[in-house]
Protein backbone atom coordinates (compact mmCIF):
# COMPACT_ATOMS: atom_id res chain seq x y z
CA UNK A 1 0.00 0.00 0.00
CA UNK A 2 1.54 3.25 -0.99
CA UNK A 3 1.22 6.36 1.08
CA UNK A 4 1.54 9.71 0.04
CA UNK A 5 4.35 12.07 1.84
CA UNK A 6 3.32 15.73 1.68
CA UNK A 7 4.23 19.28 2.83
CA UNK A 8 2.94 20.14 6.11
CA UNK A 9 -0.09 23.07 6.21
CA UNK A 10 2.09 26.33 5.98
CA UNK A 11 0.88 29.33 7.81
CA UNK A 12 -1.11 32.52 5.75
CA UNK A 13 2.29 34.42 5.92
CA UNK A 14 4.35 31.49 4.55
CA UNK A 15 3.22 31.38 0.59
CA UNK A 16 5.88 28.34 -0.16
CA UNK A 17 8.97 26.65 0.95
CA UNK A 18 11.92 25.17 -0.85
CA UNK A 19 13.35 21.04 -0.02
CA UNK A 20 16.66 21.64 1.85
CA UNK A 21 17.53 17.76 2.29
CA UNK A 22 16.37 14.55 1.68
CA UNK A 23 17.03 12.01 4.51
CA UNK A 24 16.60 8.50 2.81
CA UNK A 25 17.15 7.97 -0.56
CA UNK A 26 14.20 5.83 -3.03
CA UNK A 27 14.66 2.45 -1.69
CA UNK A 28 15.79 2.65 1.99
CA UNK A 29 13.62 1.38 5.04
CA UNK A 30 12.08 4.16 6.75
CA UNK A 31 10.15 4.25 10.29
CA UNK A 32 7.34 6.00 11.12
CA UNK A 33 7.62 9.31 12.61
CA UNK A 34 11.64 9.37 11.37
CA UNK A 35 12.46 12.42 9.50
CA UNK A 36 12.18 12.23 5.57
CA UNK A 37 12.86 15.49 4.35
CA UNK A 38 13.73 18.84 5.54
CA UNK A 39 11.32 21.66 3.87
CA UNK A 40 12.64 25.59 4.19
CA UNK A 41 10.07 28.10 4.62
CA UNK A 42 11.51 32.02 4.92
CA UNK A 43 11.19 31.67 8.90
CA UNK A 44 12.07 27.98 9.91
CA UNK A 45 13.09 24.46 8.63
CA UNK A 46 10.51 21.88 9.47
CA UNK A 47 10.81 18.32 9.10
CA UNK A 48 8.92 16.18 7.64
CA UNK A 49 8.55 12.70 8.73
CA UNK A 50 7.57 9.45 7.90
CA UNK A 51 3.94 8.62 8.10
CA UNK A 52 3.95 4.83 8.04
CA UNK A 53 6.85 2.18 8.87
CA UNK A 54 8.12 0.69 5.18
CA UNK A 55 10.61 1.55 2.31
CA UNK A 56 10.53 4.59 0.37
CA UNK A 57 9.32 4.75 -2.62
CA UNK A 58 9.86 7.87 -4.66
CA UNK A 59 11.07 11.34 -4.29
CA UNK A 60 8.72 13.44 -6.80
CA UNK A 61 10.13 17.15 -5.13
CA UNK A 62 14.00 17.18 -5.34
CA UNK A 63 16.12 19.00 -3.04
CA UNK A 64 15.62 22.68 -4.48
CA UNK A 65 12.34 22.31 -5.66
CA UNK A 66 9.83 24.86 -4.86
CA UNK A 67 6.50 23.60 -2.87
CA UNK A 68 3.28 24.77 -1.66
CA UNK A 69 1.23 23.63 1.10
CA UNK A 70 -0.27 20.00 0.82
CA UNK A 71 1.70 19.04 -2.61
CA UNK A 72 2.68 15.86 -2.85
CA UNK A 73 7.12 15.15 -1.59
CA UNK A 74 7.08 11.55 -2.42
CA UNK A 75 5.67 8.35 -1.29
CA UNK A 76 6.08 5.31 0.98
CA UNK A 77 5.11 1.48 0.60
CA UNK A 78 3.95 1.04 4.03
CA UNK A 79 4.95 -2.59 5.10
CA UNK A 80 7.95 -3.04 2.92
CA UNK A 81 11.20 -4.59 2.94
CA UNK A 82 14.25 -2.89 2.11
CA UNK A 83 15.67 -4.29 -1.03
CA UNK A 84 19.58 -3.69 -0.34
CA UNK A 85 19.97 -3.94 -3.91
CA UNK A 86 17.53 -1.70 -5.21
CA UNK A 87 19.21 0.94 -2.35
CA UNK A 88 22.78 -0.18 -3.42
CA UNK A 89 21.58 0.86 -6.95
CA UNK A 90 19.94 3.79 -6.38
CA UNK A 91 20.45 5.92 -9.61
CA UNK A 92 21.05 9.20 -7.51
CA UNK A 93 24.43 9.35 -7.23
CA UNK A 94 24.73 12.81 -5.41
CA UNK A 95 25.41 13.22 -1.89
CA UNK A 96 22.80 13.73 0.43
CA UNK A 97 22.81 14.78 4.57
CA UNK A 98 22.24 11.48 5.31
CA UNK A 99 25.38 10.16 3.27
CA UNK A 100 27.31 12.10 5.36
CA UNK A 101 29.19 11.76 8.70
CA UNK A 102 27.61 15.26 10.29
CA UNK A 103 29.22 14.19 13.81
CA UNK A 104 28.55 16.88 16.24
CA UNK A 105 26.89 19.02 13.29
CA UNK A 106 22.62 19.02 13.85
CA UNK A 107 21.76 22.26 12.24
CA UNK A 108 20.30 21.56 8.94
CA UNK A 109 21.59 23.82 7.22
CA UNK A 110 25.09 22.42 8.31
CA UNK A 111 24.47 19.52 7.29
CA UNK A 112 23.36 20.28 3.69
CA UNK A 113 26.35 22.60 3.65
CA UNK A 114 28.61 19.39 4.41
CA UNK A 115 27.20 17.43 2.13
CA UNK A 116 26.86 19.97 -1.12
CA UNK A 117 30.24 20.11 -0.39
CA UNK A 118 31.27 16.10 0.17
CA UNK A 119 33.03 16.76 3.21
CA UNK A 120 32.59 14.39 6.75
CA UNK A 121 32.85 15.63 9.88
CA UNK A 122 36.22 14.21 10.78
CA UNK A 123 37.17 16.71 8.39
CA UNK A 124 35.94 20.01 9.83
CA UNK A 125 36.91 21.18 13.75
CA UNK A 126 33.70 21.80 15.15
CA UNK A 127 34.60 25.19 17.88
CA UNK A 128 31.24 24.84 19.08
CA UNK A 129 30.50 23.88 22.20
CA UNK A 130 30.87 19.86 22.78
CA UNK A 131 32.63 20.10 19.35
CA UNK A 132 29.39 21.33 17.69
CA UNK A 133 30.10 22.28 13.91
CA UNK A 134 28.56 25.73 12.58
CA UNK A 135 28.83 27.10 9.05
CA UNK A 136 31.55 29.52 9.70
CA UNK A 137 33.52 25.68 10.85
CA UNK A 138 32.17 24.18 7.45
CA UNK A 139 33.70 27.32 5.84
CA UNK A 140 37.11 27.20 6.97
CA UNK A 141 37.52 23.71 6.04
CA UNK A 142 36.65 25.02 2.49
CA UNK A 143 38.81 27.36 2.20
CA UNK A 144 41.45 25.36 4.00
CA UNK A 145 40.74 23.08 1.25
CA UNK A 146 41.03 25.18 -1.69
CA UNK A 147 44.20 26.78 -0.11
CA UNK A 148 45.70 23.60 -0.47
CA UNK A 149 44.54 23.15 -3.78
CA UNK A 150 46.02 25.74 -5.23
CA UNK A 151 49.26 24.68 -4.20
CA UNK A 152 49.39 21.77 -5.89
CA UNK A 153 50.46 21.46 -9.69
CA UNK A 154 47.47 20.74 -11.61
CA UNK A 155 47.77 19.12 -14.84
CA UNK A 156 45.68 19.97 -18.35
CA UNK A 157 43.02 18.39 -18.63
CA UNK A 158 42.59 15.88 -21.11
CA UNK A 159 40.67 16.18 -24.50
CA UNK A 160 37.69 13.78 -24.72
CA UNK A 161 37.51 11.63 -27.66
CA UNK A 162 34.52 13.16 -29.93
CA UNK A 163 32.58 10.13 -29.76
CA UNK A 164 32.63 10.35 -26.08
CA UNK A 165 29.60 12.31 -24.64
CA UNK A 166 29.75 13.46 -21.24
CA UNK A 167 27.57 11.93 -18.61
CA UNK A 168 25.55 15.19 -17.48
CA UNK A 169 26.36 19.04 -18.57
CA UNK A 170 28.60 19.40 -15.01
CA UNK A 171 30.79 16.71 -16.25
CA UNK A 172 30.83 19.04 -19.72
CA UNK A 173 31.71 22.04 -17.40
CA UNK A 174 34.58 20.13 -16.42
CA UNK A 175 36.24 18.38 -19.74
CA UNK A 176 35.99 22.12 -21.41
CA UNK A 177 37.72 24.06 -18.80
CA UNK A 178 41.17 23.20 -16.96
CA UNK A 179 40.55 22.84 -12.66
CA UNK A 180 42.79 25.96 -12.38
CA UNK A 181 42.43 28.43 -9.38
CA UNK A 182 42.03 31.99 -10.73
CA UNK A 183 45.22 33.47 -8.55
CA UNK A 184 44.80 33.87 -5.11
CA UNK A 185 41.19 35.67 -5.27
CA UNK A 186 38.80 32.83 -5.54
CA UNK A 187 35.03 33.40 -6.04
CA UNK A 188 32.03 31.13 -4.46
CA UNK A 189 28.47 32.15 -5.56
CA UNK A 190 25.62 30.46 -3.74
CA UNK A 191 22.08 31.07 -3.34
CA UNK A 192 20.67 33.16 -1.33
CA UNK A 193 19.08 31.11 1.54
CA UNK A 194 15.17 32.10 2.05
CA UNK A 195 15.69 32.97 5.78
CA UNK A 196 18.45 35.40 4.37
CA UNK A 197 15.96 36.62 1.32
CA UNK A 198 13.00 36.78 3.89
CA UNK A 199 15.39 38.89 6.11
CA UNK A 200 16.49 41.45 3.31
CA UNK A 201 12.75 41.87 2.26
CA UNK A 202 11.65 42.93 5.85
CA UNK A 203 14.32 45.37 6.76
CA UNK A 204 14.00 47.08 3.14
CA UNK A 205 9.93 47.32 3.75
CA UNK A 206 11.14 48.29 7.05
CA UNK A 207 13.26 51.15 5.68
CA UNK A 208 11.07 51.98 2.74
CA UNK A 209 7.42 51.92 4.45
CA UNK A 210 8.14 53.26 7.92
CA UNK A 211 9.52 56.45 9.37
CA UNK A 212 11.99 55.30 11.09
CA UNK A 213 13.85 57.49 13.61
CA UNK A 214 16.04 56.17 16.58
CA UNK A 215 16.60 57.95 19.91
CA UNK A 216 19.46 57.32 22.19
CA UNK A 217 20.34 56.84 26.17
CA UNK A 218 23.06 55.06 28.58
CA UNK A 219 22.57 53.28 31.45
CA UNK A 220 24.08 52.76 34.41
CA UNK A 221 24.64 48.53 34.68
CA UNK A 222 25.99 48.72 38.42
CA UNK A 223 23.03 48.07 40.31
CA UNK A 224 21.88 45.28 38.50
CA UNK A 225 25.36 44.06 38.34
CA UNK A 226 25.76 44.13 42.02
CA UNK A 227 22.30 42.17 42.16
CA UNK A 228 22.96 39.78 39.86
CA UNK A 229 26.59 39.16 41.73
CA UNK A 230 24.73 39.16 45.05
CA UNK A 231 22.17 36.73 44.01
CA UNK A 232 23.17 34.70 40.71
CA UNK A 233 24.13 31.38 42.74
CA UNK A 234 20.58 31.42 45.07
CA UNK A 235 18.64 32.25 41.92
CA UNK A 236 19.77 29.53 39.24
CA UNK A 237 19.67 26.86 42.67
CA UNK A 238 16.43 28.08 42.94
CA UNK A 239 14.99 28.22 39.86
CA UNK A 240 17.48 26.13 37.87
CA UNK A 241 18.10 28.56 35.37
CA UNK A 242 21.22 31.17 35.26
CA UNK A 243 20.15 35.35 35.79
CA UNK A 244 20.93 37.48 33.28
CA UNK A 245 20.47 40.52 32.44
CA UNK A 246 17.79 40.10 29.11
CA UNK A 247 15.11 38.82 31.45
CA UNK A 248 15.38 42.06 33.37
CA UNK A 249 15.42 44.72 30.45
CA UNK A 250 12.35 42.39 29.35
CA UNK A 251 10.50 43.03 32.53
CA UNK A 252 11.96 46.46 32.32
CA UNK A 253 10.13 46.90 28.91
CA UNK A 254 7.01 45.22 29.68
CA UNK A 255 6.27 47.72 32.66
CA UNK A 256 7.08 50.93 30.26
CA UNK A 257 4.62 49.34 27.20
CA UNK A 258 1.81 49.53 29.97
CA UNK A 259 2.80 53.24 30.59
CA UNK A 260 2.85 54.25 26.79
CA UNK A 261 0.35 52.15 24.54
CA UNK A 262 1.57 53.67 21.60
CA UNK A 263 4.90 52.54 21.57
CA UNK A 264 3.48 48.50 22.08
CA UNK A 265 0.77 49.23 19.29
CA UNK A 266 0.64 48.62 14.63
CA UNK A 267 -0.58 50.11 12.22
CA UNK A 268 -3.26 47.85 10.04
CA UNK A 269 -3.74 49.66 7.03
CA UNK A 270 -5.89 53.27 8.54
CA UNK A 271 -6.14 52.17 11.75
CA UNK A 272 -3.73 51.89 14.60
CA UNK A 273 -3.71 48.74 16.49
CA UNK A 274 -3.39 48.67 20.40
CA UNK A 275 -1.80 45.54 21.90
CA UNK A 276 -3.32 44.74 25.81
CA UNK A 277 -0.42 42.40 26.28
CA UNK A 278 3.08 42.12 25.48
CA UNK A 279 4.47 39.60 23.23
CA UNK A 280 8.31 40.24 23.30
CA UNK A 281 10.60 39.25 20.48
CA UNK A 282 14.25 38.50 21.29
CA UNK A 283 16.31 38.43 18.51
CA UNK A 284 18.88 35.03 18.67
CA UNK A 285 21.93 34.32 16.02
CA UNK A 286 21.63 30.84 14.51
CA UNK A 287 23.29 29.10 12.07
CA UNK A 288 20.74 30.43 9.46
CA UNK A 289 21.02 33.85 10.14
CA UNK A 290 19.04 36.22 12.87
CA UNK A 291 15.63 34.99 14.33
CA UNK A 292 13.36 36.37 16.44
CA UNK A 293 10.90 34.15 18.94
CA UNK A 294 8.37 35.58 20.69
CA UNK A 295 8.26 35.48 24.48
CA UNK A 296 4.24 35.57 24.94
CA UNK A 297 2.40 37.53 27.65
CA UNK A 298 5.86 38.51 28.97
CA UNK A 299 3.97 40.94 31.55
CA UNK A 300 2.91 38.27 33.45
CA UNK A 301 6.19 36.45 33.32
CA UNK A 302 8.59 36.08 36.84
CA UNK A 303 12.60 36.30 36.08
CA UNK A 304 13.06 32.88 35.87
CA UNK A 305 9.99 32.15 33.54
CA UNK A 306 11.55 34.69 31.09
CA UNK A 307 15.16 33.19 31.45
CA UNK A 308 13.96 30.12 30.68
CA UNK A 309 12.01 30.82 27.67
CA UNK A 310 14.90 32.61 26.39
CA UNK A 311 18.01 29.65 27.04
CA UNK A 312 14.92 27.10 25.31
CA UNK A 313 14.83 29.41 22.46
CA UNK A 314 18.82 29.62 22.23
CA UNK A 315 19.05 26.39 22.10
CA UNK A 316 16.30 25.30 19.66
CA UNK A 317 17.40 28.01 17.19
CA UNK A 318 21.01 26.53 17.05
CA UNK A 319 19.50 23.05 16.52
CA UNK A 320 17.48 24.29 14.09
CA UNK A 321 14.05 23.48 15.87
CA UNK A 322 12.19 26.61 16.27
CA UNK A 323 8.70 26.47 14.86
CA UNK A 324 7.09 28.48 12.83
CA UNK A 325 4.53 29.74 15.85
CA UNK A 326 7.37 30.82 17.72
CA UNK A 327 8.68 33.27 15.42
CA UNK A 328 5.09 34.63 14.46
CA UNK A 329 2.99 37.42 15.93
CA UNK A 330 4.99 40.02 19.00
CA UNK A 331 4.32 43.59 19.70
CA UNK A 332 7.90 44.61 20.62
CA UNK A 333 11.22 43.59 19.77
CA UNK A 334 14.75 43.51 22.13
CA UNK A 335 18.14 42.81 20.24
CA UNK A 336 21.36 43.12 22.11
CA UNK A 337 24.21 43.60 20.12
CA UNK A 338 26.31 44.04 23.09
CA UNK A 339 27.02 40.07 22.43
CA UNK A 340 29.09 40.67 19.74
CA UNK A 341 31.06 43.12 21.04
CA UNK A 342 29.07 46.00 19.25
CA UNK A 343 29.01 49.47 21.29
CA UNK A 344 26.17 51.47 19.34
CA UNK A 345 23.31 50.80 16.43
CA UNK A 346 20.20 51.63 15.40
CA UNK A 347 18.21 48.91 15.28
CA UNK A 348 15.87 48.25 12.30
CA UNK A 349 11.99 47.93 13.17
CA UNK A 350 10.26 44.67 12.70
CA UNK A 351 7.00 45.63 10.94
CA UNK A 352 4.53 46.02 11.78
CA UNK A 353 6.23 46.51 15.19
CA UNK A 354 6.08 50.16 16.13
CA UNK A 355 9.68 50.00 17.96
CA UNK A 356 12.53 48.18 18.69
CA UNK A 357 15.32 48.41 21.30
CA UNK A 358 18.91 47.65 21.44
CA UNK A 359 21.03 47.05 23.76
CA UNK A 360 24.83 46.97 23.39
CA UNK A 361 27.91 46.24 24.83
CA UNK A 362 29.03 46.89 28.90
CA UNK A 363 31.95 49.42 28.99
CA UNK A 364 33.77 50.72 32.01
CA UNK A 365 33.74 55.01 31.59
CA UNK A 366 34.00 57.89 33.63
CA UNK A 367 30.69 59.60 34.46
CA UNK A 368 29.42 61.94 37.06
CA UNK A 369 27.80 60.92 40.03
CA UNK A 370 26.36 63.45 42.84
CA UNK A 371 29.38 65.86 41.62
CA UNK A 372 32.13 63.15 41.44
CA UNK A 373 33.88 61.52 38.86
CA UNK A 374 33.86 57.84 39.09
CA UNK A 375 34.18 54.77 37.12
CA UNK A 376 31.14 52.46 36.02
CA UNK A 377 29.66 49.96 33.38
CA UNK A 378 27.81 51.79 31.61
CA UNK A 379 25.41 50.51 28.69
CA UNK A 380 24.11 52.73 25.49
CA UNK A 381 21.00 51.94 24.29
CA UNK A 382 18.81 52.41 21.24
CA UNK A 383 15.21 52.82 20.30
CA UNK A 384 14.12 53.49 16.84
CA UNK A 385 10.33 53.70 16.56
CA UNK A 386 7.73 54.07 13.43
CA UNK A 387 7.30 58.12 13.67
CA UNK A 388 4.02 57.72 12.18
CA UNK A 389 2.48 55.90 15.45
CA UNK A 390 4.76 57.55 18.25
CA UNK A 391 5.93 61.07 18.78
CA UNK A 392 9.62 61.43 19.75
CA UNK A 393 8.08 62.68 23.33
CA UNK A 394 7.14 59.49 24.00
CA UNK A 395 9.75 57.66 22.49
CA UNK A 396 12.41 59.77 24.61
CA UNK A 397 10.10 59.27 28.05
CA UNK A 398 9.71 55.68 27.33
CA UNK A 399 13.72 54.64 26.88
CA UNK A 400 14.06 56.95 29.93
CA UNK A 401 11.87 55.02 31.93
CA UNK A 402 13.79 52.16 30.92
CA UNK A 403 16.64 53.27 31.77
CA UNK A 404 15.00 54.58 34.98
CA UNK A 405 13.83 50.87 35.97
CA UNK A 406 17.04 49.20 35.17
CA UNK A 407 18.83 51.65 37.49
CA UNK A 408 16.79 50.90 40.07
CA UNK A 409 15.23 47.34 39.78
CA UNK A 410 13.81 47.43 42.99
CA UNK A 411 10.80 49.85 41.40
CA UNK A 412 10.35 46.77 38.79
CA UNK A 413 9.47 44.55 41.99
CA UNK A 414 7.39 46.76 44.04
CA UNK A 415 5.16 47.84 40.63
CA UNK A 416 6.44 51.57 41.07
Amino acid sequence: MSTEIKVPVLPESVADATILAWQKKPGEAVKRDEVLVEVETDKVVLEVPAPVDGVLASIVADEGAVVTADELLGTVNEGAVADGAVAANSPSSEPSASDVDTGGATSPAVRQMMAENNLQASDIQGTGKSGRISKSDVQAALDAKGAGSANQAVAPAPTAAPAAAPASAATAVAASKPAVMEGDRPERRVPMTRLRARIAERLLEASQSTAMLTTFNEVDMYPIKTLRSQFKDQFEKTHNVRLGFMSIFVKAATEALKRFPDINASIDGSDVVYHGYCDVGIAVSSDRGLVVPVIRDAEHLSLAGIEGQINEYATRAKEGKLGIDDLTGGTFTITNGGVFGSLMSTPILNPPQSAILGMHAIQDRPVAINGEVVIRPMMYLALSYDHRIVDGQGAVTFLKTIKELVEEPAKILLDI
